[in-house]
């Protein structure tokens, strides 16, 4: 499944998308990450989930981090949830929205169905999640570019 947003700046996404020990910066259903090694392919963190999902815990692990291409890519390896065999990967592409520039960002993921559910039960609540995830960070984004416009400037 690939799901699409659009926001602004590359960088000021990316400033986000990559902090793989971070991403309660822009996911909302994070209360708190803590990571492990030196943020490179293979680290794990886990990950603490705020209370309202059917989960509370997740471990993942940093499959890809491309800073050239802008890329990230995670794996879930355990945790108290349903979300098995999960992984995604979230692009960052330059984009011209209404005649500006812009970014196109891009997640897609597989995961297995759980028993008892259908892929269509199983594809709607990882869409939902994704698309939260998604407009909170295009909100961030766009905070964080209108603060960069609108910082004074020394003479």
């Amino acid at each position: 499944m690939k799901l699409v947003f659009l926001c602004l700046f590359i960088l000021q996404v990316w400033s986000l998308v990559r902090r793989f020990d971070q991403p309660q910066k822009y996911k909302p259903f994070v209360s708190r990450c803590i990571a492990q090694g030196n943020l490179e392919i293979g680290s794990l963190r886990e990950v603490y989930v705020k209370s309202g999902l059917p989960a509370t815990t997740s471990t993942e692990r940093l499959e890809l981090l491309d800073d050239n291409e802008h890329i990230l890519s995670i794996r879930i390896v355990c945790g108290d949830h349903r979300l098995k065999n999960y992984s995604s990967i979230i692009s960052l592409h330059p984009e011209i929205i209404n005649g500006r520039p812009g970014t196109l960002v891009i997640e897609s993921f597989v995961v297995d169905v759980p028993e008892g559910n259908t892929q269509d039960e199983t594809c709607y609540f990882v869409e939902a999640l994704i698309k939260c995830n998604l407009k909170s960070l295009a909100d961030i984004s766009e905070g964080l570019a209108i603060q960069d416009r609108t910082e004074p400037i020394d003479l």
